[in-house]
């Protein structure tokens, strides 16, 4: 089996291809039954249709080649629950010889074009700069921001606030003079007193009717209060880099014995409520890109002291919950995280210095919303550099990323499998009604079939966990199920996994992907060696080191060397060939003989340093 052939043609690779028929001996099984998705790979070969999918009445999977249809009644029977569903009237003419796009064999993954319900507005960028960092540094970084705005489209809207003992956001609409509103570091700001400070909260409402207009400052009258903040480029170029060339460093004085006052979860606050307050939610793929060189130490949001005498918080200090500033600050970062993930907006964080910076409190504000994080030494090396570029390339250049928004992740199993949860870049969606496929179980993002990605890129992945809940009892006589003519439920040899991403598409466009796979039950009792012709060990790998990685993030005392160690153990024992008390006579299938290679470098790889992003 071509695992690397089937990923490249629907962008989804299974840990196990061959899946047996009941709970018990999928529990034998040892690794996890999961799919490793790439919602936004670029396919080549995928069509895009320009009229919108059709659900299923019962169960909402969208019909896919592997639907039944009767041609002379003009119905089709859902893969996933069996039930009856009449085309719709401009389906009449359809025929075995005259078949839609979504039934044809090869278009298991297909797209279609959904007509918004909003009005589309530009991409925005939102730059927040950290001024207490070192001139030199802040030399740098504002001559990679200058650099990185040329291949920035005309049309995007931007906007820059900047931060230090206080927080500035720069009114990019008024051309006379650098023009800002300050906010002090070490006070707690409401969203709502955020608003009310910029002057959004009483025009928003009325505002985000018309997210695209020009209105009255392409006219030449006073600009809308909604824009003075976020312009078109093309409007605002020489102002921003007026502001950017001015910038200095923040000149509060600081005693030799202190850090500088930074205060990074105001800012970033002031930055998430701007965005909020001016962008209609899920109109636009908007984006806030941090650019910070130390620990917040001022605020909301502080994750160390200003006094040098008081150390950072290290690994072992969050492990025994010794950190002084850790929850408050992390419960913080939390709220801003809801916040962006409500409006559909990402955080990408570059953290260049030689300290750290706060990233296990603010983690979540980028993991939640499908930002990156690009650390380094410093704001002149290339790898920061290179990596903001990557950000801003257009369609057809090398690098290119294909940065979708605003995207919701859906997932529909067939009957007796259910979703256990999600590992990856993604937030629940808590206002989806609790699916009868939620499985009792939650392995990460779990109690949930739909998830919400705000920004994912062409190479974004998730891991979705399944879990298998036949009984044995469910499944008939044995021999029938081997023979085939029972699979799960006793009704289908096959089983379908359907995956379903709306997403705002880089060109504008809104889009829905629909990706349905298939592969086939077995009675494992009575074949363990079938089921291993189907274990995909490269995806095992994958999926082990984000459960590993997952489960020290979220369980005390958990020691992940142990547990890959049994967990490989367990495997050997239910799938190797070997005689008892004869360490020589033990033999690995070549289907899985790579996977104890793959466990021991990711043993000495110190798993603790893995990140899930």
């Amino acid at each position: 089996m071509d695992f690397g052939q089937l990923e490249d043609n629907d962008g989804v690779r299974l840990s196990w291809n061959i899946w047996p028929n009941s709970k018990l001996e999928a529990t034998k099984c040892v690794i996890p039954f999961a799919a490793v998705y790439t919602p936004n790979k670029r396919l080549p070969s995928m069509t895009v249709l320009p009229y919108q999918p059709i659900p299923c009445k019962q169960c909402s999977a969208v019909l896919n080649p592997y639907a039944r249809v009767d041609y002379y009644s003009k119905v089709w029977i859902c893969p996933f629950c069996h039930g009856r569903n009449h085309f719709p009237p401009h389906y009449q003419g359809i025929s075995d010889t005259n078949l839609p796009a979504e039934l044809y064999p090869s278009c298991c993954s297909i797209e279609y074009t959904i007509p918004s319900t909003t009005a589309p507005h530009p991409p925005v960028y939102l730059f927040l700069v950290d001024t207490c960092m070192a001139e030199d540094e802040l030399a740098a970084c504002k001559l990679s921001i200058t650099q990185a705005l040329q291949g920035v489209p005309e049309h995007s809207h931007v906007g820059l606030v900047t931060f230090g003992t206080h927080v500035h956001a720069y009114e990019l609409g008024f051309t006379d003079c650098s023009k800002c509103y300050v906010f002090r570091g070490s006070k707690e700001y409401s969203t709502q007193q955020i608003g009310e400070q910029l002057g959004l909260n009483r025009v928003a409402s009325g505002q985000q009717g018309r997210p695209g207009g020009g209105g009255a400052a392409a006219q030449g009258g006073p600009v809308p209060p909604v824009r003075k903040f976020l312009m078109p480029l093309s409007e605002c170029e020489f102002t921003l880099t007026t502001a950017l060339e001015e910038l200095q460093k923040d000149n509060y004085r600081v005693v030799s014995s202190q850090r500088p006052a930074r205060c990074t979860g105001v800012a970033l606050q002031v930055a998430t409520t701007l965005l909020g307050l001016s962008v209609p939610t899920g109109s636009a793929a908007a984006h806030i890109l941090a650019f910070i060189g130390g620990p917040c130490s001022e605020g909301s949001g502080k994750v160390v002291g200003r006094e040098l005498s008081e150390e950072i918080r290290s690994h072992k200090d969050v492990a025994k919950d010794s950190a002084q500033h850790y929850r408050k600050a992390k419960k913080f970062y939390d709220g801003i995280a809801v916040e962006l993930v409500m409006h559909g907006h990402a955080l990408s964080v570059f953290s260049c210095a030689l300290d750290q910076v706060g990233m296990a409190e603010m983690k979540v504000c980028v993991q939640s919303t499908g930002g990156m994080v690009v650390q380094s030494d410093t704001f002149a090396s290339s790898t920061y550099k290179d990596s903001l570029k990557r950000l801003f390339l257009s369609d057809g250049d090398e690098g290119f990323m294909g940065l979708s928004s605003n995207a919701t992740f859906e997932v529909i199993p067939s009957r007796d499998i259910k979703v256990a949860g999600l590992l990856g870049s993604a937030a629940r969606m808590e206002s989806v009604k609790k699916s009868a496929n939620v499985a009792d179980s939650e392995v990460g993002l779990g109690g949930t079939t739909a998830w919400k990605i705000a920004c994912l890129d062409t190479d974004s992945t998730v891991v979705v966990v399944f879990e298998i809940t036949a009984s044995s009892k469910d499944n008939g006589d044995a021999a029938a199920a081997a023979a085939g003519a029972n699979g799960a439920g006793g009704a289908n040899p096959q089983f379908y996994l359907q995956f379903l991403t709306k997403y705002m598409h880089w060109s504008g466009e809104t889009r829905m992907r629909v990706t349905t796979v298939t592969r086939r039950w077995v009675d494992g009792s009575l074949s363990a060696a079938e089921l291993v012709t189907g274990f995909d060990q490269e995806t095992a790998a994958v999926l082990m080191a984000r459960l590993a990685t997952h489960k020290m993030e979220n369980e005390e005392d958990f020691d992940a060397t142990r547990w890959l160690d049994r967990v490989l153990i367990r495997l050997a024992q239910r799938f190797g060939d070997y005689r008892k008390d004869d360490p020589s006579s033990f033999n690995l299938r070549s289907e899985i003989s790579f996977y104890p290679q793959f466990m021991f470098n990711l043993r000495r790889s110190q798993s603790q340093s893995l990140m899930p992003w």
